[in-house]
């Protein structure tokens, strides 16, 4: 009989295999100092897109003041337990009503984390006879809440209003042939990684004509879309259409834990049935009445968001006319497209660091096909015209240098020892 931790330490995995000479730098790098739009990188100064602070409440002084004043009034243990033992309290379902109300919604329920719940609300939600349709690009949290699925599940070409509706096909006839179950279908407001808006208005159009119930992620669009900032179902018109709406905190809100909304009967199911949430710690009070306070900002100082989208435009419109791909976006998540392979990656990632002190993230192979380069920046209401133009000019010149080939190199940096 094998180990089984022998198959782990003889491949690492796709990313995991480069380990030892990224980790530090391209992987688990440390981003040091009060959080902004510049912080300490390897001890130097960086103006930085990676992080989804987006209204920049991170270190806004009335939040640092919720948090320090909550966190000395109740300490870090208190409530002591889940929510459903004894880990509830008036400021847990005060958060959850202001919730409600602000998405339009008739209850909605606390989350400790967006992934867990996510993955948890799947299961809660379906059983064996139910069909999952799901967009292709989904956020990993619900891919692994699919996978566990012990039903059907059929995926749809991503944002692909024809392709969806085949599936719908599907998943009908899988349903009354079986005589049992129903159908879910879900998406993302605002897909993290290119930017795109999931077409919420074209998918329950589609209601009229099959029966299904739709649960979207709108973990990007939740304090950044919308005439208010409720999320990517206010933009387009049809948030009384989506039957359950979730969103993080770890975005707008700077902060820690999700929610999800919906009618009074199903968010009560999944009080109750709702397994990552029965058997885990409540949120901590300084983590829930700060929240009350962000949330608090975000619906009562539009000039936030305004800021933000003023810093979109700019800088999506200064990569535009310098040529750059930034796909279809119509989001805050800002992709800027590129041709070349892992080494250049790696190398036009160090100049923009080093040299030009940029920090960003950026996807290559295995996550997308070999080839392509993605970076993935995040503006925010806290960068300035100047973070925005001094970034410009270092892509414009770092570009110019993949083109010509200056970055072909052979391997990897060890990076972790420089």
């Amino acid at each position: 009989m094998a180990d089984i931790f022998d198959k782990l330490l003889k491949h690492y995995g796709p990313i995991g295999q480069h380990r030892e000479r990224a980790h530090g730098y391209f992987a688990f790098p440390k981003l040091e100092g009060p959080i902004g739009p510049r912080m300490i990188f390897r001890g130097k100064e960086k103006i930085v897109w990676s992080l989804n602070n987006y209204l920049g409440l991170a270190n806004h002084p009335e939040v640092r003041k919720a948090d320090e004043d909550a966190a000395r009034e109740f300490g870090l243990a208190l409530p002591m337990g889940a929510r459903m033992m004894s880990g509830n309290s008036n400021y847990h379902e005060q958060l959850e009503q202001e919730l409600a109300a602000f998405e339009g919604k008739e209850d909605a329920f606390l989350l400790n984390y967006g992934y867990q719940g996510v993955v948890s609300i799947i299961d809660a939600l379906c059983g064996r006879h139910d069909v999952i349709v799901y967009d292709a690009e989904s956020h990993a949290c619900i891919i692994d809440g699919v996978r566990l699925h012990a039903g059907h599940r059929y995926v749809y070409k991503h944002n692909d209003i024809e392709d969806f509706e085949k599936q719908l096909q599907r998943a009908t006839t899988l349903i009354e042939k079986q005589n049992a179950g129903g159908i879910l279908v879900i998406t993302e407001g605002v897909f993290g990684m290119g930017g795109d808006q999931g077409k919420l208005r074209e998918i329950v159009a589609l209601k009229k004509k099959y029966s299904f119930r739709l649960f979207v992620d709108d973990a990007h669009g939740f304090g950044t879309l919308g005439k208010t900032g409720a999320g990517a179902g206010e933009e387009q018109g049809v948030q009384d259409q989506i039957d359950l709406y979730f969103s993080t905190f770890a975005k707008s809100m700077a902060s820690i834990g999700a929610f999800v909304a919906g009618d009074k009967g199903i968010i009560d199911y999944l009080r109750y049935n709702l397994r990552s949430q029965i058997f885990a710690k409540s949120l901590p009070m300084p983590i829930t009445v700060g929240n009350l306070k962000r949330l608090e900002l975000l619906r009562t100082r539009p000039e936030l968001k305004e800021k933000l989208w003023n810093n979109v435009r700019k800088l999506q419109s200064g990569l535009l006319e310098k040529g750059f791909d930034i796909g279809a976006s119509n989001s805050a998540v800002t992709p800027i497209y590129m041709k070349g392979d892992v080494p250049e990656a790696t190398a036009m990632v160090m100049d923009l660091r080093e040299n030009y002190h940029i920090f960003c993230s950026i996807v290559v192979y295995p996550v997308i096909p070999k080839g392509q380069i993605i970076y993935r920046i995040i503006p925010t209401a806290a960068h300035s015209f100047e973070d925005i133009e001094l970034t410009l000019k270092a892509f414009e010149a770092t570009k110019r240098k993949l083109d010509a080939g200056d970055y072909k190199v052979e391997a990897i940096p060890d990076m972790a020892q420089a």
